[in-house]
C-alpha cells in the first residue's frame, strides 16, 4: 500500500513558509516527503495495533516532530492513518495519541 502514496494530492509543491526563505531553503534540504510517508506508513503497518505516538515516530526515523508530524497529518487526511483509540505515556510525561494504519486487524 506504501507505493500509492508518492504523491497524495494536492501536495506538489514544497511545504514551506512562503515568506521565509529559510523556512524554503529547510523544505528543500528535506528527503522527498512522499517517500518519508511511505516509510512512516510502512513503519505502522508493521507495528499494527500496537501503532505509534508522534514521538515514537520521530524516534524511530531520528526526525524533529516539525518534520515527522506533517507527513503523519498527510496519512491521516489522505485516509491511511487513524487514531487508533489508545493513549500512550510520552517522554513529556504526558498522554499521546497512538497511531494505527488503516485496515490494521488484531491477530
Amino acid at each position: 500500500m506504501a507505493e500509492h502514496i508518492q504523491s497524495l494530492p494536492n501536495q506538489t509543491e514544497l511545504p514551506y513558509q512562503r515568506h521565509s526563505d529559510t523556512s524554503k531553503a529547510a523544505a528543500e534540504s528535506l528527503p522527498n516527503p512522499g517517500t518519508l510517508r511511505a516509510r512512516i506508513l510502512e513503519f505502522l503497518q508493521a507495528r499494527k495495533l500496537h501503532g505509534a505516538t508522534d514521538e515514537e515516530i520521530c524516534n524511530r526515523f531520528d526526525l524533529n516532530p516539525s518534520t515527522a508530524r506533517p507527513r503523519r497529518i498527510e496519512l491521516v487526511q489522505a485516509g491511511f492513518v487513524h487514531d487508533g483509540g489508545e493513549r500512550r505515556r510520552v517522554n513529556s510525561g504526558r498522554q499521546a495519541t497512538v497511531w494505527v494504519a488503516t485496515g490494521t486487524e488484531a491477530g
